[in-house]
């Protein structure tokens, strides 16, 4: 009896760990936050509409084209390279889809996105140019969470927008994935064994506090646009940052609550929200 206690002890304590683990745990408080706005409601009623979702895929497209440039570059790095699934994960040719089939094939002339995303993408570049293995605390924290919640997410968005096929909803789909349950048992047992210092680790789990936080900042971002859309008029340029968007005025309220409703149930399902 004493041999078994001393057993499950010794597996508890590998498993405290695990770097998944940790990371589920010092993002909890940020998650259940998040989880419980109305915002985050909202969007699981269902109310969120074809102008929220391609507001959504404009950042979407920035955040993912500069996280999968980094780990490209950096797809050798030892503590990358374990993690690295181009082929399985990659997203950002599914989401050009999904904006040329909403904006036509000049759609790289229309997008916008706000000031938020440009430093949330300024960030990743600056941890894949001089500290890589951080960028597995954005991948987990996005890919993983957009590979447990995709489906579900995509039928809302389907239902919610009125949408008679999948076409515009590339995004959700994974098809390099047979085995979502599998793959990321996979994932999880290639992260763990990504060989860390104490001070590594320590700097991986701030690093996904961080991915939260600047999905936040994103949300407080695009809340400024839509406050200041009487003022100004709509930059759209996809390279460069805006502060507007040019909807009618009356409309402005329900815009923002669906738009913040989408963006934070893409975000609290990349830390937890679906089991990983």
């Amino acid at each position: 009896m004493e041999q078994e206690k001393k057993s499950q002890t010794t597996a508890e304590q590998m498993i405290d760990r695990d770097l998944s683990e940790q990371i589920k745990k010092v993002t909890m408080e940020i998650h259940t936050r998040a989880e419980k706005t109305e915002l985050m409601m909202s969007f699981m009623r269902g109310q969120v509409t074809l102008a929220q979702y391609k507001l959504l895929l404009c950042s979407l497209y920035e955040v993912y084209q500069t996280l999968e440039e980094e780990m490209e570059r950096n797809s050798n790095h030892p503590g990358v390279a374990p993690i690295y699934f181009p082929t399985e994960l990659a997203r950002l040719d599914a989401i050009a889809k999904d904006l040329e089939y909403f904006y036509g094939r000049d759609w790289r002339e229309k997008i916008v996105v706000p000031a938020a995303t440009k430093r949330y993408c300024h960030r990743l570049r600056q941890i894949g140019k001089e500290n890589p293995v951080f960028l597995v605390a954005h991948a987990y924290t996005r890919y993983l969470g957009d590979l447990s919640g995709g489906q579900v997410l995509g039928r809302i968005a389907q239902k919610s927008m009125g949408l008679k096929s999948s076409e515009g909803l590339s995004f959700f789909a994974f098809p390099g994935v047979s085995n979502p349950t599998l793959f990321k048992q996979l994932y999880r047992s290639r992260m763990n064994s990504v060989e860390l210092t104490e001070e590594e680790r320590n700097g991986m789990l701030e690093e996904a506090v961080r991915a939260f936080e600047l999905n936040i900042q994103v949300f407080d971002d695009l809340q400024k646009m839509l406050l200041t859309i009487p003022k100004q008029k709509l930059q759209t340029c996809s390279t460069q940052s805006v502060d507007t968007l040019q909807i009618p005025i009356g409309k402005t309220a329900p815009l923002f609550r669906m738009v913040m409703g989408l963006f934070v149930a893409l975000a609290t399902v990349s830390i937890g929200l679906y089991a990983f």
